[in-house]
């Protein structure tokens, strides 16, 4: 008799369970396209797919989100325009190519803010404890959308065809960045050119001469090839890219509470766990680089240098004031002091 009920039991847990996992859904079938900056197998689109999985299953396939990589929509510009006006539901795109429509997101792009040790983590704390995301959503909600967490994709690499040991070197390099008028000042206080450019014509662009060097996580210099046209790999540890999922507001706010809580549950969620992946892959391509082309040099400044660039980066920080959109003076205090009360919690030094 007690092993009959303790398998009832059990069965009646397992299926609370099921219930708890999947079934929660009670709104209407759900289409939704989500464009993604990145092609297929980068961390954007392959994240992008691993969250449109989680809602399928999580609504027993009644939300239903199709994932569009970088091109197949149009450039990065495009595809945030296309989810602020609702053609497209969702975008994966990054705090520099948002800027254009969100300006307040440049302030993830202010160089030697981050520490060098687990960003993830850092990340973590603020989207759970800190002032500065909640700051970040009014800024996106103006602007119809709405952003639902902040991915760490690896830290930029400078590639360039002259090595790069000193400020020195920076001096009328035309690098190219993404689209930020923050990204220009930070290049600009190096001494370099900074040159907007989309994505897919760097290549050419650096094949051509038309740039003499570009910023990309590693991950995105070996899939787009840009190591088979450069010499030089630099990491000057100023800058962490970090992605931005948002969704627009007026599709998120027509879903019932509980699917909205579960798509911002799951990015925030998935923070340190996509960290982890994003390092062990850009660990893997650097690898291949070094293969593929075993000339290639991959060099990390040392303390002297960067104390360099760190000094001309920190003359930036007032432009944000100017540049960042309403509100720009607070988000830049809450980032800092979030980012200093994430160190201490983490024990970073």
């Amino acid at each position: 008799m007690k092993r009959i009920i303790t398998i009832t039991a059990l069965a009646l847990f397992l299926a609370s369970v099921t219930a708890v996992s999947a079934g929660e859904y009670k709104g209407e079938a759900v289409k939704a396209k989500l464009a993604s900056e990145e092609i297929e197998g980068d961390f954007m689109t392959v994240w992008a797919n691993k969250f449109a999985d989680h809602m399928r299953q999580w609504s027993d396939g009644k939300i239903d989100i199709e994932v569009y990589p970088y091109g197949t929509l149009g450039s990065e510009g495009d595809i945030n325009e296309l989810a602020q006006l609702g053609v497209v539901e969702f975008v994966f795109s990054d705090y520099a190519w948002i800027s254009a429509f969100v300006p307040q997101a440049q302030v993830l792009a202010l160089n030697y803010i981050f520490p060098t040790e687990k960003v993830p983590q850092v990340l973590d704390w603020m989207m759970h404890n800190g002032q500065f995301y909640p700051l970040l959503e009014q800024a996106f909600e103006k602007n119809g959308l709405v952003p639902m967490s902040v991915m760490f994709e690896g830290w930029q690499w400078l590639t360039t065809n002259k090595k790069i040991e000193s400020l020195s070197d920076m001096k009328g390099l035309k690098i190219r960045v993404m689209s930020s008028k923050l990204l220009v000042e930070d290049y600009k206080a190096y001494g370099a050119v900074p040159t907007p450019m989309d994505y897919g014509e760097v290549y050419s662009g650096l094949q051509m001469g038309l740039i003499d060097g570009q910023v990309n996580p590693l991950f995105a210099i070996s899939s787009m090839k840009f190591y088979e046209v450069q010499k030089y790999c630099t990491q000057l540890k100023n800058e962490p890219f970090l992605g931005i999922p948002s969704v627009n507001l007026d599709f998120f706010n027509s879903l019932p509470e509980n699917a909205r809580q579960e798509m911002i549950t799951f990015w925030q969620d998935s923070i340190i766990e996509a960290g982890d992946w994003i390092m062990e892959k850009n660990a893997d391509d650097k690898e291949k680089m070094k293969e593929a082309k075993p000339e290639l040099e991959f060099n990390v400044l040392d303390d002297q240098a960067i104390a360099e660039f760190e000094k001309q980066a920190e003359t930036v920080y007032p432009k944000f004031k100017e540049i960042g959109g309403e509100g720009a003076k607070e988000i830049l205090e809450a980032v800092l002091d979030d980012i200093e009360n994430a160190k201490k919690a983490l024990d970073i030094q």
